[in-house]
């Protein structure tokens, strides 16, 4: 498997740390609206859906599928690899749930909308990036 790069890190809110501490446990925890069940990326202390704030963080699956992507080939970092697959991934979750991840160990060419990917995570620091691989 290629080693996916973190090249910058993001700031850890108290509403955020669970999304971005629960990859080093192996799988993606976001907060979910117990009142309307929607899921919360990027997270949010209140639902964007019906302003609830009883909200629960839950493990998602890491499935989904490449719903856009683009192929970067500028190399914005004096020692990043392209080209790269930047790709928003619509999670299995929720209609809609998508993150915006890196793929890796595909060939930029072979990426189709469509293609269905799964979450792995880059530990840095104390926080554990998303990034995608062909599923």
């Amino acid at each position: 498997m290629s080693e996916f790069v973190v090249r910058m890190l993001p700031e850890v809110e108290p509403h955020t740390e669970r999304f971005w501490t629960s990859g080093l446990d192996g799988a993606l925890a976001v907060p979910r609206c117990r009142a309307c069940g929607h899921h919360l990326i990027p997270p949010a202390p209140v639902c964007r859906r019906c302003r609830s704030t009883d909200l629960e963080d839950v493990e998602l699956s890491g499935r989904g599928e490449v719903y856009t992507f683009t192929v970067n080939v500028q190399p914005w970092f004096p020692d990043m690899e392209t080209p790269n697959v930047l790709a928003v991934v619509e999670l299995a979750e929720e209609p809609g749930l998508r993150l915006l991840v890196t793929l890796v160990d595909v060939d930029p060419e072979a990426v189709t909308i469509g293609m269905p990917v799964r979450l792995a995570f880059a530990a840095a620091d104390e926080v554990a990036i998303p990034y995608g691989v062909p599923a």
